[in-house]
């Protein structure tokens, strides 16, 4: 199943639920796209697709730290687990917008 096209994505943090849309496009093994929340929008970085196992990582400059996300499609699904830094790990979901 195709990672490409738009999510809606909730991350679930220790601090409260955050909902971003993430933007996704693959060639291959690598994965390329935006991240849009509250706190703007950046480029996603280290992206890659494996089958269905997605990875991407984004700067979060506000906390001080890189967030980590590794996950699954599963149709129009997108779920998986992302690394908080210092905060640990949070888990995330979305789907196909």
């Amino acid at each position: 199943m195709s990672v490409d096209g738009t999510w809606n994505l909730t991350l679930n943090t220790p601090m409260g639920a955050r909902t971003n849309t993430l933007s996704l496009q693959s060639s291959g093994s690598s994965l390329q796209g935006t991240m849009s929340g509250p706190n703007g929008s950046q480029a996603i970085e280290d992206g890659t697709v494996d089958g269905n196992a997605v990875s991407w990582s984004v700067n979060a400059p506000q906390l001080g730290m890189k967030i980590t996300f590794a996950g699954t499609v599963d149709g129009d699904r997108l779920s998986g687990q992302a690394t908080l830094g210092a905060f640990g790990a949070a888990p995330f979901e979305g789907s196909r917008a």
